[in-house]
């Protein structure tokens, strides 16, 4: 899952002729008068509007277009990286809130009257029926919206929190080749069925995913072959790219901003023709290219669908169904590009970055009002939010099942992390654990009342002197093209790819959401919280006997789960 850290990665040293050495991140770090910025060659954006506008004067804010058009703005990038200097969980100076029904535009302004700057109404960023404000005077979101809540009119007001990729999962992951397909790969692509006789006939099937093999997944394609081509599950994360293309962006090399050439390429081994619906709410404008400058969401939509039995790479569970690319989270190098274009030096942190919990909530809504029936959120955080409450019931409301990462960090506290505890809440939702190569848990899996079930995810600590590193193997681009930080990459390319090991709960949700995907597959019409039960009744208990709030229910098992659909139901 992800609490974490974004990017951070510790590259082995059969890839560290790739990383380029920098100058000092002391550099100065703050806009400097007589820097010139580069222009920047990408698809126009527009500029963002003014939602606050669509307040009427009696019945309140009207529906406005998912998220409206925006992008990363230079405020909220140095809002990122803030948060990440301070150690916060929230964006300074953002809150979200939602008035009570009935409220015109002078009751919400006598709302925000409340706030020593008091902010004009007609500025609020709506994003459906709650508004995002952003107080550059009151930096201390937990102040300002405890002073917001206190007021009659307001239904709840919150900091605009974030979520975090965990350094963890990509710690030791190695692999510097970039993967080349096959001239012409027997069913290269989709595979609309196959039967199988032990693996598949991807090459790297046997050696590395023994995850696959935990979960008996070739008895589960001989039930139901990769899904249904019509099924929609969708990635809310930090992307999947989408398009072969080059783009011209600003960036800050050691010495001097610089244009810099970024090649972007899809993944050989998940064809564009299966990606649909893509959003972006995190980079570049919603109806803009979507890309994935991390590697994160890749990964994940690999374990959920990555094409299967065509001679080449790793295998995926739903290899037939569609998969929608929902951008809401940014890392290092979308900050520093904006960073640049705003004219600033030096280097960040490489744990710069995150996902808010305003552009969560906008793409699980997007998601389930777009025609996806399954939700992977291998994101999350400590810090409660009635905003992602809300989100994950309206997604069950539409017929979605949600499947959510359970967190990475018992041996850091082991906080409760949030959305995965509101998965108790919903039938429908469930939030999972991680399992390393033995079936136990892996050592920084969370633990609690409201783990429910458990699936592979990785544990390097088992993996010491294994071809497979005890970790999940699944095609994304290459870590050592995009290194993070003073002393990695400062070209980055994202265009080449390869099979890459990570481990966490982010790994182990995408397990769950590929058996939802086949569960919805077999019996189209289905209710979330009949897939739940399915999932549930069906897992093999480990652990103390009976729930427990290690593996929750237990391990899934996709063929029984397929195979006694009727009984199980």
């Amino acid at each position: 899952m992800v609490v974490v850290r974004f990017l951070c990665c510790s590259i082995a040293s059969a890839v560290a002729v790739l990383i380029v050495a920098a100058a000092s991140p002391s550099a100065d770090q703050n806009p400097v008068q007589g820097v010139r910025v580069p222009t920047v060659s990408v698809p126009r954006v527009p500029t963002p509007g003014t939602p606050g506008s669509n307040i009427d004067p009696v019945a309140g804010p009207r529906a406005a277009v998912q998220g409206g058009p925006r992008r990363l703005t230079a405020a909220r990038a140095e809002a990122f990286v803030e948060a990440a200097r301070r150690g916060l969980d929230y964006l300074p100076g953002e809150v979200v809130m939602k008035f009570r029904s009935g409220m015109g535009a002078a009751s919400m302004q006598r709302a925000l009257d409340a706030v020593s700057s008091r902010p004009d109404a007609n500025g609020l960023d709506w994003h459906g029926s709650v508004a995002l404000l952003r107080d550059p005077s009151q930096p201390d979101a937990h102040q300002l919206a405890a002073q917001l809540s206190a007021q009659p009119e307001v239904e709840f007001a919150e900091p605009n929190y974030i979520a975090r990729i965990s350094p963890l999962e990509k710690q030791f992951s190695v692999g510097g080749a970039p993967a080349t397909p096959p001239a012409t790969p027997s069913g290269f692509g989709r595979v609309k069925s196959f039967r199988t006789t032990g693996t598949p006939s991807d090459t790297d099937f046997g050696a590395y995913q023994w995850n696959f093999n935990l979960i008996n997944m070739p008895a589960a394609w001989d039930v139901v072959p990769g899904g249904s081509a019509d099924l929609i599950v969708a990635v809310v994360d930090t992307g999947i790219t989408l398009a072969a293309q080059t783009m011209t962006f600003p960036l800050w090399t050691g010495s001097a901003i610089q244009n810099v050439q970024m090649a972007f390429a899809v993944n050989p081994d998940l064809p564009a023709g299966r990606l649909v619906s893509p959003r972006d709410y995190a980079f570049l404008d919603p109806q803009g290219p979507v890309v994935d400058m991390e590697g994160h969401g890749t990964h994940v939509s690999g374990t959920i669908g990555q094409a299967t039995n065509n001679s080449f790479l790793v295998a995926g569970m739903a290899y037939n169904v569609k998969i929608m690319p929902v951008k809401v989270c940014n890392g290092y190098w979308e900050l520093m590009i904006v960073r640049a274009q705003n004219g600033q030096t030096g280097f960040i942190s490489s744990d710069s970055g995150g996902c808010s919990f305003v552009d969560m909530s906008d793409g699980i809504r997007y998601a389930a009002d777009n025609g996806a029936k399954v939700i992977n959120l291998s994101i999350g955080g400590p810090s409660q939010s009635t905003l992602l409450r809300d989100a994950l019931a309206y997604a069950v409301s539409r017929g979605v099942f949600v499947a959510i990462s359970a967190g990475n960090d018992f041996e850091d506290g082991n906080p409760t992390m949030y959305p995965a505890r509101y998965a108790i809440d919903f039938e429908g939702v469930m939030s999972v654990a991680s399992l390393a190569k033995n079936s136990a848990k892996a050592f920084y899996s969370s633990t609690g009342s409201w783990v429910e079930i458990a699936a592979p995810g990785g544990d390097s600590r088992q993996g010491t002197g294994t071809t497979d590193r005890g970790m999940i193997w699944q095609s994304t681009v290459l870590t050592a093209d995009s290194v993070a930080g003073s002393l990695g990459v400062i070209r980055p390319r994202f265009d080449r790819y390869d099979k890459q090991n990570y481990q966490g709960t982010s790994m182990a949700s995408p397990h769950v959401a590929g058996l939802a995907a086949l569960i919805m597959s077999q019996a189209p019409g289905i209710s979330p919280a009949a897939v739940e039960r399915i999932i549930r009744n069906t897992a093999k208990d480990i652990g103390d006997p009976g729930r427990d709030t290690h593996f929750g229910s237990g391990l899934i098992q996709p063929r029984t789960a397929l195979y006694g659909y009727s009984v199980n139901r």
